[in-house]
């Protein structure tokens, strides 16, 4: 990451360029994603999209609609590229944008192509700091084609809901089971640690469970290690959808609305953990 001086006319040319007079906004999505340094970037003319990844495990998307920004501009269908994130936000941070009660720069960012660094001028009271990232071929990242092999259970609950039931998790635990059944307990969340099983249970019939839909009864195990980095976009959401597919695959779809009162959207998947064959 460096910070430089550049002329005028560099950050209004490129492949993409996108201002916000909030950047707030998006610091508030990249902080739930960072749970790793690299992420890939896509950018379309519906938005950007994020990408990070968990060896390979379990990942993050989220998604920034052009409705977040003044002034949106992409010449090609899609653009894609890889980059430091931890880096991003330090750079959209840099005048305190990201804290509570601060005033939120503006921010113009452009990407001028395939070798070129995605550049981003802050203003805030007349003072304008650019910064430039370095870009980088992106990595392959996993399709877990979660939707063709059909969603078999969804439950959409008040995101104070899955909060407590995070919150109570044994930390000394590896696994966490989800059990989502048509029949009571309907939805259960436990956990293996060394004072023994503990369980929590929501009903359908709860008032801040706003939808429920099970199609059949599915228990699978998921590492804690993959599950903690959701609890970052959950801390921040306003509801969160819990879907199952018939492979046992987890995506948890996180509904954010940022302080501009745009509505984001963050959805996390997870492999379930394997288990042992008879031999």
């Amino acid at each position: 990451m460096s910070i430089y001086r550049q002329e005028e006319r560099e950050i209004n040319d490129g492949q993409f360029r996108a201002k916000t007079d909030n950047v707030k906004n998006i610091l508030q999505i990249l902080k739930t994603m960072n749970f790793r340094d690299q992420a890939n970037v896509v950018l379309s003319p519906s938005g950007i999209k994020v990408t990070v990844e968990n060896v390979k495990c379990a990942q993050a998307n989220a998604f920034i609609e052009t409705d977040l920004f003044q002034e949106y501009e992409i010449e090609e269908e899609m653009v894609i590229f890889k980059l430091n994130l931890t880096s991003w936000i330090e750079c959209l941070n840099i005048f305190g944008g990201g804290s509570a009660g601060a005033a939120s720069p503006s921010l113009k960012m452009v990407y001028r192509g395939h070798g070129y660094p995605l550049v981003l001028e802050l203003e805030e009271d007349g003072v304008v700091t650019d910064c430039e990232i370095k870009t980088e071929e992106p990595e392959d990242t996993l399709d877990f084609d979660f939707f063709s092999t059909g969603v078999m259970n969804k439950i959409i609950m008040r995101s104070e809901c899955l909060k407590e039931v995070f919150t109570d998790l044994d930390v000394t635990s590896e696994m966490m089971e989800i059990l989502m059944s048509p029949d009571a307990p309907y939805f259960r969340v436990s956990t293996f640690g060394n004072y023994g099983t503990s369980q929590t249970e929501i009903s359908m019939e709860s008032e801040l469970v706003e939808h429920f839909e099970c199609k059949q009864t599915l228990k699978q195990r998921y590492r804690m290690s993959l599950i903690k980095p959701s609890i970052k976009p959950l801390t921040a959401a306003l509801k969160v959808s819990v879907r199952m597919d018939a492979r046992g695959f987890l995506c948890l779809q996180f509904m954010i609305r940022t302080e501009s009162h745009h509505i984001c959207f963050i959805e996390y998947f997870c492999c379930p953990e394997e288990e042992d064959g008879d031999d």
